[in-house]
């Protein structure tokens, strides 16, 4: 396996702008709180699709998010309603049918009159070098935006994403599948496949799913008390009503959370696996998964065609548990 930096570099903490792209459910709100919280990290715009919630559902979700931190300002663009081949999966039966656990009043649907695709062009070719892609639901809106510009990789700092698997199962192992690029796979190959210098990062199912927030987290956010903890807590607890039936205990994993913590601080990732993307639809669902196995040796059929994808492998639990909650407790950064 190999031990990569991946951009941003963390010397020195100069601004971070990030564009994110979101399905917002429960652990995409989690993941716009913390970075709201960060005072190095300046949210360029945020765009929006389908997968956890109906795209416009999801508008209205980063709307409530931004009420909550007091940064209306931040533009909102509306995104991609359905995958580029067939009909959108929505996660209803794990985010409610709100995207937020329907248990709050929601802000109103305002978003740009520039489309999510234009503002994902647009900020790139205005800003080449100084903005990270950070998509966090299915792909469609960055692979309509590939096909506008498929120099798009090249022009972003970096592009980390919440999807896919890491690289193929230690023998024994469980496959793994995601969501993400399972809702449109033809997405998920026109994004993998893209042009890219060393930028792309995988944040996979093989990771995430350890970035357990047990349950002294949930109590640590509802002892706080303010309005930032309380929506936290109340995100926490309702992304709980389904993982219970995962592991018995209302304990969830912070899959986009951890992916945006890997994007603001790298150094928490301990391991790094690097190499072509390969697909497997398996179990009515699709594993995205670099094509090495758990070893980092090829594949007994041979290594696909296919620009590099860096993924993480494993990452400091302790230091990214400490610096999440710590986000989720204290509250939007100020913007002084």
């Amino acid at each position: 396996m190999a031990s990569l930096p991946v951009p941003p570099v963390d010397a020195p903490r100069a601004r971070q702008r990030v564009l994110v792209d979101t399905d917002t459910g429960l652990d995409d709100a989690h993941s716009l709180m913390y970075l709201l919280a960060q005072p190095d990290v300046e949210i360029e715009a945020i765009t929006t699709i389908y997968g956890n919630t109906p795209v416009e559902d999801s508008a209205r979700n980063v709307r409530t998010v931004l009420r909550l931190a007091g940064r209306e300002d931040i533009p909102v663009h509306l995104g991609e309603a359905a995958p580029i081949e067939g009909e959108a999966s929505i996660a209803d039966f794990v985010h409610g049918t709100d995207g937020l656990g329907d248990r709050f009043e929601r802000a109103e649907l305002r978003v740009e009159d520039e489309s999510a695709v234009d503002a994902i062009v647009r900020i790139a070719a205005e800003n080449p070098g100084e903005v990270d892609l950070h998509p966090l639901g299915p792909l469609t809106n960055i692979a309509r935006a590939l096909e506008r510009d498929p120099d798009l990789f090249l022009k972003y700092r970096s592009i980390v994403i919440m999807g896919g698997a890491g690289p193929y199962p230690a023998p024994g192992g469980a496959t793994l599948t995601d969501a993400n690029t399972a809702n449109d796979r033809r997405a998920a190959e026109i994004v993998f496949g893209a042009r890219n210098n060393g930028n792309v990062v995988m944040v996979g199912v093989n990771v995430t799913a350890q970035a357990i927030l047990d349950e002294h987290v949930l109590s640590v956010l509802r002892g706080i008390g303010t309005p930032w903890a309380t929506f936290a807590g109340e995100v926490l607890d309702a992304y709980n009503d389904f993982y219970q039936h995962k592991w018995g205990r209302r304990i969830s994993s912070a899959h986009d959370g951890l992916a945006t913590v890997v994007l603001h601080r790298p150094e928490i990732v301990t391991g790094w696996i690097e190499g072509p993307v390969d697909y497997t639809p398996y179990a009515d669902s699709l594993a995205t998964r670099i094509a090495l196995t758990s070893d980092g040796l090829p594949l007994v059929w041979g290594t696909p065609d296919g620009p590099s994808v860096r993924a993480v492998t494993s990452f400091d639990k302790t230091e990214f548990l400490r610096r999440f909650v710590q986000a989720l407790s204290t509250g939007p950064a100020s913007r002084g």
